[in-house]
């Protein structure tokens, strides 16, 4: 006789499983999307996701409203897809004012989770740099994603050196996972837009920009505008930049692409100076899975929501009441 879960063994256990039940949960019940398109959705079979409905009713997970045993704010989850037309959204419970690095740690396990617990597994996945990253590479599980390619989608050679390991990301989910990675070994930002042409233009950084635009999946996380921004602890902006660019608009950067609160890049010559994926490319993408926490990461999570980049968000409770809350902008004010 089989065993009672025959396909167990190629499912993720534990928090990725648990994982996956409230992703096909919410789906059928909450999105009222039938087996077949969940099927065609996260590539499983039919029968597999009938499969995980039952266990998801057997083991607690489905009674009246989804409750997995991992801490998930599943209301709000599916606010947030329903407002943004996102395929998926994960929601970490968390206090009023949580630590900063806490809730950093709490959002970066979730990502690893949700990441991990992707069905099919993806073969080619493309990553931004940065604290909020690099936290999500440490909490990765061992052999994740065997065989699998990670290639870095903006340069990420730091000008300052400092303790933190940002750019380092690509290694370390390559190494968790058991796969190969390929970086992207040139400044995030340069002084001229020739130079980045140039650049650009050379086999060798050409290859692995290719491949970063061929990458189905991508996976960042998003700048804020303070003094704490990455780019200006790697020494390429100053505080008087940020702040020249605040006055333009910038509520924050993806990929190094500093946007306004629509998702508008703000200054057409700094981009031309910056070398990765235009959002162009970022937004061609099946998958666009973006991390974010802080009240500093609020205004940039609404602008990549509103431009459409991002087809899954990995964030906290506060986060995401303030996205739900937030009015659209130029939206008028009730002041009675």
């Amino acid at each position: 006789m089989a065993p009672r879960n025959a396909y167990a063994t190629r499912l993720p256990v534990d928090d990725q499983r648990d994982h996956l039940m409230v992703q096909v949960a919410k789906l059928y019940f909450d999105m009222d999307r039938t087996q077949a398109q969940i099927a065609a959705d996260l590539g499983l079979t039919r029968w597999q996701v009938a499969r995980l409905l039952s266990e998801a009713r057997e083991e607690g997970i489905v009674r009246i409203e989804i409750t997995p045993r991992a801490g998930r704010r599943t209301g709000l989850e599916l606010a947030l897809q329903q407002r943004f037309a996102l395929h998926e959204a994960v929601v970490v419970p968390m206090g009023a004012s949580p630590d900063p690095a806490l809730r950093l740690e709490a959002v970066a396990q979730a990502a690893a989770n949700h990441l991990a617990a992707l069905s099919p597994r993806p073969a080619l996945v493309g990553l931004s740099w940065g604290r909020t990253m690099s936290a999500v590479a440490r909490a990765l599980p061992a052999g994740w994603a065997p065989g699998a390619h990670f290639v870095l989608v903006n340069g990420s050679i730091t000008l300052h050196a400092t303790s933190a390991r940002n750019a380092a990301v690509a290694e370390e989910f390559a190494q968790s996972a058991g796969g190969s990675a390929s970086l992207l070994p040139v400044p995030a930002i340069l002084g001229r837009a020739a130079t980045r042409l140039a650049l650009e233009d050379d086999p060798v950084v050409a290859r692995v920009l290719a491949l970063a635009r061929e990458a189905p999946v991508a996976c960042f996380g998003m700048g804020g505008m303070g003094a704490g921004s990455a780019f200006v602890t790697s020494g390429y902006l100053t505080e008087a930049e940020i702040a020249r660019l605040r006055d333009l608009g910038a509520v924050g950067d993806i990929l190094g692409r500093f946007v306004d609160a629509q998702g508008r890049i703000v200054d057409a010559d700094l981009d031309a100076r910056t070398i990765g994926l235009p959002l162009s490319a970022l937004q061609a993408k099946a998958h666009r899975i973006g991390i974010t926490t802080g009240p500093d990461k609020y205004a940039i999570a609404a602008a990549a929501l509103r431009a459409g980049l991002l087809t899954a968000l990995v964030t906290d409770e506060a986060t995401a009441r303030t996205l739900l809350d937030a009015p659209e902008p130029g939206a008028r004010q009730d002041t009675a």
